[in-house]
């Protein structure tokens, strides 16, 4: 199992480094799974993720203020609102629409009113 998770934790980093370059693909969730999946993989690999520049700029500031920049927020939540919006428009069944339409109420409310927003020039480079 331990395996599976270092290869998942690798694929997304991965990706999360490419949202870093590329801003339709959000840095932060990745980053977010790399740190869980090293966590349960490997020790020594969380030690080094923790260690790197793309850990420290994108997700620092978040595990341990709990807060976030407007610019991450922003990515964040335009990124899973427009893939949930997929099934959301293209279902026909009633209770997924609204389970859906609740997903959205509940990760609109996080990220507003649980995250603290911060300013740019506070994250430590």
């Amino acid at each position: 199992m331990k395996i599976i998770y270092l290869i998942i934790g690798f694929i997304s980093l991965i990706l999360g480094a490419i949202g870093v370059v590329l801003p339709i693909l959000p840095t932060t969730p990745f980053l977010l799974l790399s740190a869980f999946c090293f966590a349960k993989s490997s020790q020594r690999v969380h030690d080094w993720f923790l260690s790197t520049k793309l850990y420290q700029n994108h997700l620092d500031s978040f595990v341990k203020e709990r807060s976030m920049t407007l610019k991450t927020k922003i990515t964040i939540l335009a990124f899973a609102s427009f893939m949930l919006a997929f099934p959301l428009i293209f279902s026909k069944n009633i209770y997924l629409r609204i389970f859906i339409i609740c997903l959205y109420i509940i990760k609109y409310y996080y990220f507003i009113f649980r995250i603290e927003t911060i300013p740019e020039k506070n994250i430590i480079k």
